[in-house]
């Protein structure tokens, strides 16, 4: 184990010394804390959502007010997350730029901001949404802390398999923020993104697999052979092509949106077979990319349609 170990995770937090950084740095380095890549891909599921659930364009203060308690929420998120892995990160070399490794900011200060945000987004959604998108908002974080971050991530390599399901949350706080209730829609919604994930990240794992290794992260590229690896992302390809088509009835989105589905689905599906001849981490960086397009095309597509069909 590295040096860090003995003061690593939410519970070791102390003041350990912070690097001489200035005001910008350190502001930059707050930002980074939030992960905001992965913010834009949780907001990108999120705002076609609230479309399908009000089957036209809803008010841009809703969506804002939305968008901005969900930012916050999985901005937190990210930040417990880097807290309690500052020695993991330190490890990988994906990793070792982030703040908490470089000493650009505490892991007090990071713990005592993520917190701030978690709660700004629950009281901001509470009091001007609704209370079910802010129990939902904090919930995800709860799961991908305590269940993905501290559990699953470091003992089991089906990690991102269960622990992804806190980025599939968005999905339910959009439309319940619309309607204040769920239903079939947003459950199968859910599940798209549920079952997108485990493709999306192993491809990336696979690039980052001696990553992972090194830091005793049982992440399934770095435990299993590539040809199982392989295997798994095609078998969750095939389901989430058939669950995407499956949205088109359910949500009442028509043929053209059908359509639409059957046609990146077999893009996807045919982007995850080209690992079975070519498991190279430059191919998995290709899945891994258009894996990030397929999901916006998807919901782009079923936004727009909802709004077409019920302008």
């Amino acid at each position: 184990m590295s040096g860090m170990d003995a003061s690593a995770g939410i519970g070791g937090v102390g003041d350990e010394l912070v690097a001489p950084f200035g005001l910008n740095e350190r502001v930059k380095a707050y930002v980074a804390l939030t992960k905001p890549r992965i913010i834009e891909l949780l907001l990108i599921t999120t705002i076609p959502t609230m479309f399908v659930a009000a089957r036209r364009l809803p008010s841009a203060g809703l969506v804002a007010l939305t968008l901005a308690g969900g930012a916050l929420a999985a901005g937190g998120a990210n930040a417990m997350n880097m807290v309690y892995d500052r020695d993991i990160d330190a490890i990988m070399e994906r990793t070792k730029h982030r703040p908490l490794v470089t000493g650009a900011i505490s892991p007090r200060s990071a713990l005592v901001f993520a917190i701030s945000l978690e709660l700004a987004s629950f009281l901001l959604l509470w009091t001007t949404v609704n209370l079910l998108s802010a129990v939902l908002a904090v919930s995800a974080t709860a799961f991908y802390v305590g269940v993905y971050t501290m559990w699953l991530k470091r003992s089991s390599s089906q990690n991102i398999v269960i622990g992804g399901a806190a980025g599939a949350v968005p999905v339910l706080v959009g439309w319940s923020s619309v309607t204040g209730h769920l239903a079939l829609a947003p459950v199968v919604l859910f599940g798209i993104i549920f079952l997108w994930t485990p493709p999306h990240f192993w491809a990336l794992a696979v690039r980052y697999r001696e990553d992972y290794a090194a830091a005793h992260v049982p992440m399934l590229p770095a435990v299993a052979d590539l040809s199982a690896v392989v295997k798994r992302i095609i078998l969750y390809t095939v389901a989430l092509w058939v669950l995407s088509a499956a949205l088109a009835p359910v949500a009442h989105l028509g043929l053209v949106f059908f359509g639409i589905t059957m046609v990146l689905g077999a893009a996807f599906f045919r982007q995850a077979w080209s690992l079975r001849r070519d498991p190279s981490p430059k191919r998995a960086m290709k899945v891994f990319g258009f894996s990030i397009t397929y999901l916006t095309l998807l919901f782009l597509a079923m936004g727009i349609t909802a709004v077409v069909r019920h302008p």
